[in-house]
């Protein structure tokens, strides 16, 4: 397998690249993650089984799209395939720090906005993109959940159907008890009826695990569930499970000011997650599930 990985890193990048050095590391609670080096040159590598080959290819496509952006450091997609009995994803290795300062947060900010407010040309559209559409051009992942993505032209629609209600589907097979989840579903167009955003690039799963500085103090975000949203999904789940330090929202606001009510919308944006976390992990996730959905329909 590693051989093959090694060939194929060679073929796309023009170099010979052979494995002098692997080891294993953090590579989150889905995939294993390795280092594999060859003199100067290092790489990051994703396993997985071979079925979920799709995954680690949407995974690619959403960086390729999030370098276009040209704002904040992403890890450059190398290749992707199969080889023996596993998936694999080859990235950019990008060493990082131990954390950012107050400065190197306020820079995130400026440049996640950055990427929130890029909009791509007619003549740098990737196939299958839509100006002014929610989705995406395939569907991707959440975590190992699916994320359905098709080209929508009304936010509160896509965001009812194919977020909340999609993952209220999959609670309600796992046995989950959401009494009103029908009755948050009909109230979603009411929700965000004031909020008519114009699409935005979105990492997708931003939150504090997939965020991190260099040893120099650049920003860099990876493992994304890219797709077409609006930027306060982003901006919601950084205040989830431990939030962002303030400076990292200055620096946002400097460039893309949030618009008012987002206080009211984030708890709706940061229940697809919460419901996610509940149908990956079940425990206190479905009890805090029903607890933003009470207070959402107050």
């Amino acid at each position: 397998m590693w051989i093959e990985i090694a060939e194929q890193i060679s073929k796309v990048t023009g170099e010979k690249f052979q494995i002098e050095n692997r080891r294993s590391v953090g590579g989150g609670c889905i995939n294993q993650a390795y280092a594999i080096s060859s003199g100067s040159r290092t790489y990051f590598v994703k396993l997985n089984q071979p079925s979920l080959v799709e995954m680690f290819e949407a995974e690619a496509l959403g960086l390729q799209q999030m370098l276009k952006t040209q704002s904040i450091r992403i890890p450059k997609p190398i290749c992707w395939g199969t080889a023996s009995n596993s998936a694999y994803l080859v990235l950019e290795w990008i060493e990082l720090g131990r954390g950012g300062g107050n400065q190197a947060w306020e820079e995130m900010g400026r440049q996640l906005a950055a990427m929130h407010k890029w909009q791509p040309s007619e003549s740098s559209r990737l196939q299958g993109e839509v100006r002014g559409m929610f989705g995406w051009d395939r569907n991707n992942t959440i975590g190992s959940t699916p994320q359905i993505n098709p080209w929508t032209s009304d936010w509160a629609e896509f965001f009812a159907e194919h977020r909340i209600g999609y993952q209220l589907k999959l609670a309600k097979r796992r046995g989950g008890n959401f009494s009103q989840g029908e009755r948050l579903l009909k109230a979603i167009p009411e929700l965000l009826a004031n909020h008519q955003p114009q699409p935005a690039l979105v990492h997708g799963d931003l939150w504090g695990g997939n965020a991190a500085f260099t040893a120099s103090g650049e920003p860099v975000i990876f493992d994304p569930a890219t797709y077409w949203g609006v930027r306060e999904v982003d901006v919601a789940m950084t205040e989830l499970f431990g939030g962002f330090p303030s400076g990292f929202y200055r620096g946002y606001n400097e460039v893309f000011p949030i618009e008012p009510g987002y206080e009211q919308r984030k708890t709706l944006y940061n229940l697809y997650h919460i419901l996610n976390h509940f149908n990956l992990f079940g425990g206190g996730y479905g009890a805090q599930a029903n607890g933003m959905i009470e207070r959402i329909l107050r």
